[in-house]
């Protein structure tokens, strides 16, 4: 008989002593040294270029930095409790990777069913009071998602958690791209969406190395008992974050003004014709 092809797996034990790794380890240190540093001067390399991939001036203008402010705290929050939640269905509540995926459809059909009326509803008032309650409704949803546990029934735990965090994003999401893309400007709308897209994604990523940091969840932490403690601090974080992005855009957030009814919005259009106003030369 022929000798078995299998081989041992060399690298295991490296990898395993990689994931053991924590924050203060020069490994880690360094990586986050040269993340830092690489982003640093790539801001200071696209300051004062006419065709930078990032215009830095964009940013002074308040609207769109405060809604991307408001977009980091959302995105870091639904990119945290996403993290934690999957892993804490499968490894506490013993459901299988399909159960745990199909336990967060009902989100996905909420925001299907009702971000078209989310949108018209920030069009008619504005975009501050959908994007200050959105995110403290998440976080409501996100704190209910704390009582799940082993045993506990998926109707009165995980359902009502993740229908409320969808109604939550409802009333975030189309207000809150809408409004990056009006204060970008028409003429910057796709740098706007990019910075925006990118914006959230780090946010995420951010969140979902730093929350198991923060919460005590550890590799050690093997047992369900522990995970599940390690979960409800996690969860309770992400609430609390997702909550800060709803008071920063109570705060930082501004309705567009609109032109009083019976006058035009712009001055031309009061001339039916498109074009410059005729000029008088004296004879």
């Amino acid at each position: 008989m022929a000798a078995s092809r299998t081989r041992p797996p060399v690298r295991e034990p490296r990898r395993r002593a990689l994931c053991r790794l924590g924050w203060g380890a020069p490994a880690v240190a360094l990586a986050l040294l040269a993340a830092v540093t690489a982003l640093v001067l790539f801001f200071v390399g696209q300051r004062g270029k006419s065709n930078a991939l990032i215009p830095l001036g964009m940013f002074k203008v308040r609207q769109f930095s405060a809604a991307n402010g408001v977009t980091v705290a959302v995105y870091a929050a639904l990119a945290g409790a996403l993290f934690l939640l999957p892993i804490h269905l499968q490894r506490v509540v013993q459901y299988s990777p399909l159960e745990a995926g199909a336990a967060l459809v009902p989100m996905t059909v909420v925001l299907l069913l009702l971000s078209a009326r989310a949108g018209h509803l920030s069009q008619r008032i504005g975009p501050r009071l959908p994007m200050s309650l959105g995110p403290i409704i998440a976080a409501v949803g996100l704190a209910l998602l704390t009582r799940v546990e082993a045993g506990a029934s998926y109707w009165t735990t995980t359902l009502p958690g993740v229908i409320v965090l969808g109604a939550g994003l409802t009333l975030t999401v189309a207000p809150l791209t809408a409004t990056v893309l009006a204060a970008g400007g028409e003429e910057r709308a796709g740098v706007s969406s990019a910075i925006n897209n990118a914006v959230a994604r780090v946010a995420g990523l951010v969140m979902v190395a730093a929350v198991p940091a923060l919460a005590g969840i550890s590799t050690s932490a093997n047992q369900p008992h522990a995970f599940s403690e390690g979960f409800r601090r996690g969860m309770w974080i992400t609430a609390a974050v997702g909550a800060a992005g709803g008071l920063l855009a109570a705060a930082t957030i501004r309705n567009e003004r609109r032109p009083a009814a019976g006058r035009p919005a712009h001055p031309t259009t009061y001339c039916p014709l498109d074009g410059p106003p005729l000029r008088t030369h004296a004879s």
